[in-house]
């Protein structure tokens, strides 16, 4: 009796099965890695701007406050991108000749404000408050990292649901007092209220934070 399959029969099974878990790997990976892969979330990106403005000289050299360059932090959804007017405070009298700040000064007389690329970019179904983040104890530096030392502004976080819900299920550890929230280089001590001190103090309802409508609205 002739046999039913040829001397190359396992070869072409075998070759199949490899193509199938290769496919379904490629699968998994599209599903499951791309999504948190660099590429898409770009973190560490560093956009380029129109002036490349260092918050390791302003905020970490010179102390100024994250308040006085984005001044609705505190009040509004949008931290605020200052305008060319809030630079030339300073820069109308120091490095007024600075090659690098030619475009602050063409802005400020033409009365137009320099179009910075965003560093970090929700989707617009995710909503996003900076006031109430800042009324509840969170560092700028727990979304930002260390923004402080950063020669040029880069995405230290990769803005995932996953990311954002750790924080909600736990924020005790990510917050801090009230007069350390600006602080770009604050590091806890041991005089610091624990993370439960902070957690009541701030009237945090940890079971309401991981509700769909608090960030999906």
């Amino acid at each position: 009796m002739p046999a039913i399959f040829g001397p190359r029969a396992n070869l072409l099974t075998n070759v199949g099965l490899l193509a199938f878990a290769g496919l379904g790997s490629l699968t998994a990976f599209l599903i499951w890695g791309v999504p948190r892969s660099q590429y898409n979330t770009q973190q560490s990106l560093t956009p380029p701007q129109p002036v490349p403005f260092s918050h390791k000289h302003h905020v970490g050299d010179d102390g100024i406050d994250c308040r006085y360059c984005h001044s609705t932090v505190e009040i509004s959804a949008n931290a605020g991108v200052p305008a060319t007017a809030t630079c030339m405070t300073c820069h109308s009298q120091l490095f007024t000749q600075s090659d690098v700040l030619a475009p602050v000064r063409a802005s400020y007389l033409q009365h137009k404000n320099l179009r910075w690329n965003r560093v970090y970019a929700l989707p617009d179904y995710v909503y996003f408050d900076h006031s109430i983040h800042v009324a509840k104890g969170v560092g700028c530096t727990e979304c930002h990292g260390p923004i402080g030392a950063m020669p040029l502004t880069r995405r230290a976080s990769d803005l995932t649901m996953q990311w954002c819900l750790d924080c909600h299920r736990d924020p005790g550890p990510h917050l801090r007092p009230h007069d350390q929230e600006f602080n770009a280089f604050w590091q806890r001590t041991k005089e610091t209220p624990s993370a439960d001190q902070l957690v009541a103090a701030y009237h945090i309802h940890t079971a309401d934070l991981t509700d769909c409508t608090v960030c999906h609205r």
